[in-house]
């Protein structure tokens, strides 16, 4: 391939591949990288007075980026992939069904040592992907490649597929769930919850949930019970973590019949893991970051049975390197507790005051009494309680009253002169308020008297500045609440918002970053809009949806 700057009145231009985009003059648009040119095109670039251009022109030998970046593909790619059609020397690779994706990583380095001219990129190996996820992405970056690169893909990728979506095999599981007097059923509701959406993911269900006391012989029993039902395979969660093969789920199994294969597993969260058999059944003891469906080493052990790869003390133990995974929030011993991005993170509060309570008649709501307490100073009463370090105010309708509802509190009071134009104003007017040393901030409605600050504070434990989770949101009965801690990532963002529009606009445009904190308070999905929820209180569920 010859490839760099030629006169635009040289013989032979035609059929060169143009090295970059050029605009024409009066608006007649633009001749894009990559086209071949024609004798209409060099015209056009003549009339706008271009004098010399970047191109490339193949030679013999020479096989175009697109033909070359299909090829590759094809070598790649199982039936369980489709690939994309090739475009700029881009061919995209994709899931055809549910499963893991499976790679040979010594063939695709081979491949991508070939020649610097080309790059294949996937996502992580044992990714769980959907139909149509895209798994990999073939890229040649020149314009075309030497035959002799086509020939060498061959030799090194061979008849054998690198890339491979494993499908999930459909199980029906059965679940025991132990717990001990005075055990929250709302925790039990959770974990139960947290199970079958697991398994739903996965393609599969469970088919009998068991919930006993924790103790071995009510353990052994719910075990031989699902066993004779004919589930499989079956997952133990106990009330306390399996801290020995003489703990209560190791010998409830035992005392059922089965062998425990493997206890613990150097994936944090994810350590107390127990592994074990009962006849041709798979027995899973979950450690209790499982309660949670943030990512932890049960679920890497359990995607590799549902494809049925053998899962045994080999597997597990071959999976520490990379086994140190996102930290899960609210465990009952977090991972660096001296780490600066825990013990000194800036987390300051915004509540929003300003509005009208216009379905409130006449009243102003955040002046009313709730429990002997204004109720926009038992919302900041809550968050100067809690772990925030700063609480500002935002005002608007009927300023002086809300001030005066406060007066006395340790808060910052900004006043909001277009709260009439919507929500977004006061939330701009909170955020430009912060100051540049805050690493996060909480969003608070100053209509929701029954968020603790328990609440918070579990919102602040779950908060890093650094991590990818970046906005931290609770949750009740599997409903969305407030208020809603923001990274600082996303300030500009809040300040940029408009109208009546609240933060939940961003959520869509972040979704991967959401982190949902369970809480067991219904105060997150309690806002008093009308007379009648302010009479119900904590009865009432609420709609919790003005942010």
């Amino acid at each position: 391939m010859k490839f760099g700057a030629v006169d635009i009145q040289a013989p032979g231009l035609e059929g060169s591949i143009l090295a970059h985009t050029l605009r024409l003059r009066s608006g007649a648009g633009a001749i894009k990288k990559g086209a071949i040119l024609t004798a209409k095109d060099i015209g056009r670039l003549r009339e706008s007075a271009y004098t010399r251009i970047v191109v490339a022109r193949l030679e013999d030998g020479d096989v175009h980026e697109d033909d070359a970046a299909r090829t590759l593909a094809s070598f790649l790619r199982h039936p369980s992939i489709w690939a994309s059609p090739a475009s700029t020397g881009r061919c995209n690779l994709h899931a055809s069904h549910l499963g893991l994706l499976q790679i040979d990583r010594d063939r695709i380095n081979a491949a991508n040592r070939i020649s610097e001219s080309t790059t294949i990129a996937t996502l992580p190996e044992y990714s769980l992907v959907r139909p149509d996820t895209m798994v990999a992405t073939v890229k040649v970056i020149p314009f075309s490649v030497p035959e002799a690169d086509v020939a060498k893909w061959r030799v090194v990728l061979g008849d054998l597929p690198a890339l491979r979506v494993a499908p999930l095999g459909r199980f029906q599981a059965g679940l025991v769930l132990t717990e001990l007097p005075g055990m929250s059923q709302a925790l039990l509701e959770r974990a139960s919850r947290a199970q079958r959406a697991r398994l739903s993911t996965l393609g599969s269900e469970v088919r009998r949930e068991i919930r006993c006391h924790h103790s071995r012989e009510a353990v052994a029993r719910a075990i031989e019970s699902l066993r004779d039902e004919g589930c499989d395979p079956i997952l133990l969660l106990g009330a306390s973590a399996i801290v020995d093969r003489g703990d209560v789920i190791p010998s409830g199994l035992v005392d059922a019949g089965g062998e425990v294969v493997h206890l613990g597993m150097p994936v944090d969260p994810g350590n107390l893991l127990m592994l074990g058999t009962l006849g041709d059944r798979t027995v899973f003891g979950l450690p209790g970051c499982a309660r949670s469906l943030n990512p932890s080493g049960f679920d890497q052990v359990l995607r590799r049975h549902f494809i049925g790869e053998p899962v045994d003390s080999t597997l597990i133990t071959g999976l520490g390197v990379g086994g140190l995974l996102k930290e899960i929030p609210g465990r009952p011993m977090p991972r660096n507790l001296t780490s600066p991005s825990r013990s000194h993170k800036q987390i300051a509060a915004v509540v929003l005051a300003a509005g009208e309570s216009r379905r409130m008649g006449d009243a102003n709501k955040l002046t009313m009494i709730v429990d002997g307490t204004p109720m926009v100073a038992r919302v900041v009463d809550e968050l100067l309680a809690s772990r925030a370090e700063r609480v500002i105010v935002v005002t608007g309708h009927e300023r002086e009253r809300i001030e005066e509802a406060l007066s006395g509190r340790d808060v910052d009071l900004v006043h909001n002169p277009d709260y009439e134009e919507g929500i977004a104003t006061s939330i701009r007017t909170g955020v430009a308020a912060l100051g540049n040393d805050v690493h996060g901030v909480l969003v608070a409605l100053g209509d929701m008297p029954w968020v603790s600050a328990e609440v918070i504070d579990r919102l602040v434990d779950a908060f890093t500045s650094d991590g990818e989770l970046s906005i931290f949101i609770p949750t009740f009965g599997r409903k969305r609440g407030n208020p809603v801690l923001w990274g600082s990532q996303h300030f500009p963002e809040l300040l940029a918002l408009a109208g009546d529009v609240g933060g939940k606009a961003l959520f869509h445009r972040h979704a991967a970053a959401i982190c949902y904190v369970d809480v067991e308070s219904p105060g997150v999905n309690i806002d008093v809009d009308t007379p009648n929820t302010l009479l119900d209180g904590k009865n009432r569920p609420g709609r919790s949806g003005d942010y």
